[in-house]
């Protein structure tokens, strides 16, 4: 699903990633621990797509579910991030003006999706997330919980094949992130994604399928 081949990034002089390697298969859940400043999120961000990882004299490539992803104009790259990637991050992001159904929608408009598709998609989400009397409440109307639910929500309605997430529960109560951790491998269970989780979450990091851990910008394990 997922083969990183010698990621090197830099920021001016700031050697980020030193070489990272991996290989992630369908469905698995991975967890990437590490102490801050080591490049978790940093290797996320360039496993979304989100960030390019660095030319250097050694080859190093990036495909996901069998496209390489250098080979893509930005265009391209938007589109395929846009289908096949879902992102789920510690704070919500949810835009505060809209409803639960309407955030959970953007995603699939962006992909130009019909509304009554999207809208559909969205309301079988909340249901299954258990927040269908939440349908048409602001962002400021959700307990921290349920705003987490309806960004994992919003991270799923594209079918994604892959969800990348950064501290998905580091914003929220004990009885929250422990919900929520068990709602990934749910869905999972239930739709086959491929979960890469950052986290400092010794809990959620120890459930995976497998743990990587990050130190000065390289998988130790």
């Amino acid at each position: 699903m997922i083969k990183a081949i010698n990621l090197h990034k830099f920021y001016d002089e700031l050697h980020v990633l030193k070489g990272v390697s991996l290989e992630i298969k369908k469905s698995e859940v991975i967890s990437i621990v590490g102490t801050s400043g080591t490049g978790k999120t940093t290797l996320l961000q360039i496993l979304g797509t989100l960030d390019s990882f660095s030319s250097t004299k050694e080859k190093s490539s990036l495909l996901i579910d069998g496209q390489d992803i250098d080979a893509l104009s930005q265009q391209q790259l938007a589109t395929f991030r846009n289908k096949n990637l879902g992102f789920v991050f510690q704070f919500h992001q949810l835009l505060p003006e809209f409803s639960a159904l309407e955030n959970i929608c953007i995603p699939a408009y962006i992909g130009n999706t019909p509304k009554t598709v999207a809208e559909k998609k969205a309301k079988e989400l909340l249901s299954f997330l258990n927040l269908s009397n939440r349908i048409n409440h602001k962002p400021n109307e959700l307990s921290g919980g349920e705003q987490q639910r309806v960004a994992v929500a919003r991270a799923l309605v594209n079918n994604p094949s892959i969800i990348l997430a950064d501290e998905p529960s580091g914003n929220l109560d004990t009885e929250s992130a422990e919900n929520l951790h068990n709602l990934f491998f749910k869905l999972r269970d239930e739709f086959g994604q491929t979960f890469v989780i950052v986290t400092h979450n010794n809990s959620l990091a120890s459930m995976a399928d497998r743990k990587l851990v990050m130190k000065d910008g390289i998988i130790l394990s």
